[in-house]
């Protein structure tokens, strides 16, 4: 039986449906509440956790829900619209070296420009500061907007590390341009170098970094179980979409979207298709505002699970479960749908478990329950 703390936690949520949860559906149950828009959450030894808040903070929640205090030792960072500190990932090596990443929009000194940096640290043996705090990567050129920072992290199996980079909303046309990183995906070493084997390395005015580019403002991205990366990203208004990014392809924004302008009309010349420009594995139209990705590869939750992708939706406030089959969708099923929270992470836990964030004032950070 459900403690009552943990019953009206999920009454509050809006998630306990009032006759019931299917007998497919999982039990969302709260580990920890009081999070201020929390937006990326990486997972630690002991079952503890690394949480971020948009605001700023960083903290570690313990296994029993338990919230520490803010870390020190964080960068300045920009924080308003849809910028502050974002996502965050342990290290593959992190027991040994206590080393994570974490991404932020970065504020110009002196300035009012900023952009997406990425940063590397040491979490302290006490888990109360940052130690040896880097900047590895900063996003050029900076730019005056509170917009479309994308900031996803995911580390590859070769131990590079991919970063997803919005458009900044007013710059969409620099998303087809070589020359900065504007609307791309970027792929680097663990001390922020461009690996030799990037697509565009030792091309004349080209970023080394870019992996791929025409993108518009990823805010999720993970490793397929076959090791491929994959991401989603915002459209405008429709358009919504998943890719699977090769190196040194154009995912065509803003020249082809399916989505349109905000309030009505076609972007552009209207296109969809265009020679050289890659087409979305799949879209959303209307818009479900995509926030976290995760591949579950466990079988906690049964069979017909496995192998699923996972995507939460801010617009909408549910968890999408997407089946697959070679590499099409075949099915959609909503999942939480009754919550109307904003689910901004959702992340495979190392014991085969679904974890969500949802992005409020007073965020939770939620596990899904096998039924």
């Amino acid at each position: 039986m459900q403690s009552p703390s943990l019953r009206t936690a999920l009454l509050a949520l809006g998630i306990l449906a009032a006759a019931g949860i299917a007998a497919a559906a999982p039990r969302p149950e709260v580990l920890a509440s009081g999070l201020e828009n929390p937006w990326g959450v990486a997972f630690l030894p002991g079952g503890r956790f690394l949480v971020t808040e948009k605001a700023g903070r960083m903290r570690v929640v313990g296994a029993d829900g338990k919230l520490g205090a803010p870390l020190t030792g964080v960068p300045p960072v920009a924080a308003g619209g849809q910028g502050g500190l974002l996502d965050v990932l342990a290290d593959s090596d992190f027991e040994r070296n206590r080393t994570f990443y974490f991404c932020f929009s970065e504020p110009e000194a002196g300035g009012s420009a900023n952009g997406t940096a990425l940063a590397r640290a040491q979490l302290s043996p006490d888990g109360s500061r940052l130690d040896n705090l880097r900047v590895i990567f900063s996003q050029r050129p900076k730019v005056a907007s509170r917009h479309h920072f994308g900031c996803r992290i995911v580390e590859a199996r070769d131990g590079t590390l991919f970063l997803t980079l919005g458009d900044r909303f007013s710059r969409k046309e620099d998303a087809q341009k070589l020359d900065n990183h504007v609307g791309k995906l970027v792929r680097v070493a663990k001390d922020g170098t461009a690996p030799a084997d990037n697509p565009f390395v030792g091309r004349p005015g080209v970023l080394p970094e870019i992996w791929s580019y025409g993108h518009r403002n990823g805010q999720g991205a993970t490793l397929a179980p076959d090791g491929k990366l994959w991401m989603h990203e915002h459209g405008p208004q429709g358009g919504d979409e998943i890719n699977i990014p090769e190196p040194g392809r154009n995912y065509g924004w803003p020249v082809i979207t399916y989505g349109e302008n905000y309030g009505g009309g076609k972007i552009g010349d209207g296109l969809t298709r265009q020679e050289g420009m890659e087409q979305p594995l799949h879209y959303w139209v209307p818009s479900i505002a995509p926030s976290g990705m995760a591949f579950l590869t466990s079988d906690r939750y049964g069979a017909a699970w496995k192998g699923n992708l996972f995507v939460g939706s801010l617009k909408f406030g549910y968890l999408d479960r997407i089946e697959l089959r070679d590499r099409k969708v075949v099915a959609e099923h909503r999942l939480l749908e009754d919550g109307r929270a904003r689910i901004r992470d959702v992340k495979q836990g190392p014991d085969g478990l679904l974890y969500l964030l949802t992005d409020q004032s007073d965020g939770k950070l939620i596990r899904l329950l096998p039924d």
